[in-house]
Parts: structure tokens; C-alpha cells; sequence
């Protein structure tokens, strides 16, 4: 008897395993990563509860919206705030670069979040599937949602966090570019008199 329990725990958990990952989700997540990855740059000008414009190219990017513009090469982000003329140097964990970046799911579904496929949706005259994340352990974003064209380019995306919060960003321009890995670094050079605060 405690051994067909066992059995049946198993089977349980498995079957929540498989509905965590889900196959169809995965295969969308997959495409538009790799779409993504194939390209020497991207630029994305996007709407919503923000305007503004992003540059990805793998982890790196440049983000430009709400009077900051930040420069993450992989490694480094330079924040630069354009009402105080500083800009600040730091380290980022993976979590804060999410709540930065509104691309980094590009990547980071692979690990420490669950996903799940919710359907087609009709997002300005376009069909699109969507696709929801949610974090495996406790995090301060709690879902993000994602609708994905037939190109596989995202055409928006929702994240949600814990207090209820809730920011969109719709596509309004994407166009695959070149970008160098120096667009990526802040030029102190191109921002003369600013104050630099290394946070590191």
C-alpha cells in the first residue's frame, strides 16, 4: 500500500512538472530566443506604460525611457540620469537587471521559471500566442506575459510583481541591426562634466 502511494506522489509531481514546462510554450519561448540570437543587434522602439527605445544584442543592451538611459555590457550597467547629470556604475544581480530590462526573458526562461502557453490573442489587428512566465521561487516580479507574431517578434509584453504593480510595453518599431559591443559600454567622452558614482 505505501509503496502504490508512493508511486502515486510521483506521478503527481511529475505530471506538475510537465504542467510547469509546458511543451508548446517552451517551442514558442525557443523560436523567438533564437530568432533573437541569430541576429547582430536588434533595436526596439516600444510604448505603453513607458516610451522609449531599447538595443539588445545577446545579455547586452541600451535602454533609453523615463529621462535615464543605461548601458549593460554583459557585465557593467552605467545609469545615467539626465535631471541630476550623474550616472552610476554597478554590478546587477539577475533579478534587478529583469526589472530593468523588459527584453531579459529573451533568456532568461531557461532557468528558474515556469511557463505555460495561454492561447492566441488579437493584439492590434495581429494574432499572436502568448505565453505566461512565472518564477520558480519568490521573486518581486510575479508573472510575465508575452505575445509573440507569426515572425516571432514580440509584440508585447506584461509584467506583473507582487504588489499588484503592473507595466506593459507594447512594439511600435523592430528592426534587426548591427551593433558593435562599444555601443554597449558608456562613453564618458560623449557626456562631458557628469558625475560618475561607482556603486561596485
Amino acid at each position: 500500500m505505501r509503496h502504490h502511494i508512493i508511486s502515486l506522489i510521483l506521478l503527481l509531481a511529475t505530471l506538475q512538472c510537465f504542467a510547469q514546462k509546458d511543451a508548446k510554450a517552451r517551442e514558442i519561448l525557443d523560436a523567438l530566443a533564437s530568432a533573437y540570437g541569430k541576429s547582430a543587434g536588434t533595436e526596439i522602439v516600444f510604448g505603453g506604460t513607458v516610451d522609449g527605445t531599447i538595443g539588445l544584442k545577446g545579455e547586452k543592451f541600451v535602454l533609453e525611457c523615463a529621462g535615464v538611459k543605461s548601458w549593460f555590457d554583459g557585465k557593467t550597467l552605467w545609469s545615467y540620469i539626465e535631471d541630476s547629470e550623474e550616472v552610476n556604475i554597478s554590478t546587477p544581480t539577475s533579478e534587478e537587471l529583469q526589472s530593468i530590462n523588459p527584453y531579459a526573458m529573451l533568456g532568461i526562461y531557461k532557468t528558474g521559471f515556469n511557463y505555460s502557453y495561454a492561447g492566441t490573442e488579437n493584439v492590434n489587428g495581429t494574432t499572436c500566442r502568448k505565453v505566461v512566465l512565472t518564477p520558480e521561487k519568490k521573486q518581486e516580479i510575479k508573472e510575465i506575459a508575452i505575445a509573440v507574431d507569426n515572425r516571432m517578434r514580440p509584440v508585447y509584453i506584461k509584467i506583473k510583481n507582487n504588489s499588484g504593480e503592473t507595466q506593459g510595453f507594447t512594439v511600435k518599431g523592430y528592426k534587426n541591426v548591427n551593433l558593435t559591443d562599444s555601443y554597449f559600454k558608456f562613453n564618458p567622452k560623449n557626456y562631458p562634466g557628469v558625475e560618475i558614482i561607482d556603486l561596485r
